[in-house]
């Protein structure tokens, strides 16, 4: 598999993921005939939240992946990266989601190692 092949799975992934929480908004907007904001619904709220975080974490990681790929990264890095990245964004997703509230923590630490690896492993590439 070629490093684009493998940022493709992961971005293919977290795509879906972001969709299904999209969708999890949609379905508690459509039961409490909700348009705009959250209309004091915890639970729309709290899915707003959780699709709202995975949207703001998601791209930039997708876009180190896809750096790394393009700075030759090995494959190996990439799919470390990408099964950490991915399973804290799913796990979190979980926690915030009415989840264990470990399950939210580790998720965090998972997405924060994964980014913060990135960004030093294409610093590192960069200037090496």
């Amino acid at each position: 598999m070629s490093a684009l092949e493998v940022v493709s799975v992961y971005t293919a992934v977290n795509i879906l993921m972001l969709v299904w929480l999209a969708m999890r908004v949609v379905a508690r907007r459509f039961r409490g005939k909700i348009s705009i904001g959250d209309g004091g619904s915890e639970d729309l709220a709290v899915a707003i939240r959780v699709h709202g975080n995975a949207s703001e974490y998601t791209p930039p990681m997708l876009v180190g992946l896809l750096a790394m790929a393009f700075l030759n990264a090995p494959i190996w890095s990439l799919h470390a990266l990408g099964i950490g990245f991915t399973l804290g964004r799913l796990l979190h997703a979980i926690g915030m989601s009415r989840g264990p509230l470990i399950l939210r923590q580790l998720g965090m630490v998972l997405t924060w190692t994964a980014m913060g690896i990135l960004s030093l492993a294409m610093l590192y590439l960069v200037f090496t």
